[in-house]
């Protein structure tokens, strides 16, 4: 998801950010989250959406740069956005 994909997926955390969360982190608990604070009011599903779209960003650059973060990101649950879409191979060596 670079360059235009990035963009495209940007613009849909703006006018629908459930279908960006989709996106970004697939079906699970940030989607849950982000519909009931669409539906609760627009500005904080849009706002979830942007900060969970800047941490899947975020990581990515930093796995890239092999400078994995240390820490979990907060109020994220999706591991997908934790790691940056990056494939984790837990206990390979």
């Amino acid at each position: 998801m670079d360059g235009v994909a990035g963009i495209l997926v940007g613009i849909l955390c703006l006018l629908f950010p459930p279908l960006g969360v989709a996106f970004i982190a697939g079906c699970g608990a940030d989607l849950l989250i982000n519909i009931l604070l669409t539906i609760w009011l627009w500005f904080p599903g849009v706002i979830h959406s942007f900060y969970l779209f800047f941490v899947y960003f975020d990581r990515r650059d930093k796995y890239k740069t092999g400078r994995p973060p240390l820490q979990r990101a907060p109020f994220v649950w999706s591991d997908k956005v934790q790691s940056g879409g990056v494939a984790m191979a837990y206990g390979r060596i």
